[in-house]
């Protein structure tokens, strides 16, 4: 029987959403630990898009990956993101009490259980990556580990938000490092969900690694600067976190470096390198088109 691949982008949704509650079902089971099995299900089930696995779905399927390799990175990453937004909701962080439109973790659950409970979600992610049963190769295990554990510590998302509390609130910073941050501390997870996704498949092509790290790297800076123009432009009834954030913390933006119109022309630009760097993969890329156009036009 094969196994269908032409996913509507309203199908993926449901996929995605449906096949990672089912996985996360039983982990969450067997915590010993009341609270922290009650605040890592309060996070994970906090309304997200997960749009970081979602991304590694539509990726996966223009290669024939099989569902259940792909739930693997998928999961992963997206208790990852789930950890990330926990610890950047903290008072030392960005002191953020609404995540979603509810109160966040450490409002819940006080700050040494939401510290935990991102600890766990981060190597919860690992264990899954290493045991999680599916018919993936040791090898490709090893490289989905490297790729996620990259993109997650020093040299990605902790290296960029180090960054992020030090010198974002520097006046004079310079655009280059700016866009490094916002590489590090967004787009190498959003990039390592591309490769991840293809690692999922059996394809071992250098020329598609290569465009989709192209695609990765520039829809993760678009949807940084599109956060940062909603930060500004949606109250927080539609974005359900608090507007303003960034002026509140005195934060230096793309916005606020270049102006609100040419951060979004920035958007449109980086969406539009974005889309010609996979326009070589044809109708196969259509799903991960419609998933990339949803990501950079939303207002939430």
């Amino acid at each position: 029987m094969s196994m269908k691949t032409d996913f509507a982008l309203d199908e993926l949704f449901t996929l995605c959403s449906t096949r990672l509650d089912q996985i996360f079902l039983p982990y969450l089971r067997d915590i010993p630990s009341p609270i922290l099995k009650q605040a890592m299900g309060y996070t994970l089930s906090n309304g997200g898009k997960r749009l970081r696995p979602l991304l590694i779905y539509a990726t996966g399927l223009i290669f024939d990956a099989p569902l259940n390799n792909l739930d693997i990175p998928a999961s992963a990453v997206e208790l990852i993101h789930t950890y990330s937004l926990i610890h950047d909701d903290l008072p030392c962080m960005d002191n953020a009490n609404l995540r979603r439109g509810k109160p966040t973790c450490h409002k819940i659950f006080d700050e040494g259980m939401a510290v935990l409970t991102g600890d766990a979600l981060h190597t919860l992610a690992m264990q899954m990556i290493a045991a999680h049963p599916a018919p993936l190769a040791a090898e490709r295990r090893v490289q989905m580990m490297k790729a996620l554990s990259k993109a997650c510590g020093p040299f990605g998302m902790a290296g960029g938000q180090a960054l992020d509390i030090t010198v974002m609130n520097d006046a004079s910073i310079s655009g280059d490092l700016l866009e490094e941050i916002y590489q590090l501390k967004t787009g190498a997870l959003f990039t390592a969900c591309i490769e991840l996704g293809r690692l999922a498949s059996p394809d071992e092509n250098e020329l598609n690694q290569r465009a989709l790290n192209e695609f990765g790297d520039c829809i993760g800076y678009a949807f940084q600067i599109q956060d940062d123009i909603l930060d500004i432009e949606a109250t927080s009834e539609i974005s359900g976190k608090p507007q303003g954030l960034d002026t509140q913390n005195n934060k230096i933006t793309y916005p606020h470096l270049y102006g609100l119109q040419q951060a979004k022309d920035k958007v449109q630009s980086l969406y539009f390198q974005a889309l010609e760097a996979i326009n070589y993969l044809g109708d196969r890329a259509q799903l991960l088109r419609e998933l990339t156009g949803y990501m950079l036009m939303r207002d939430r």
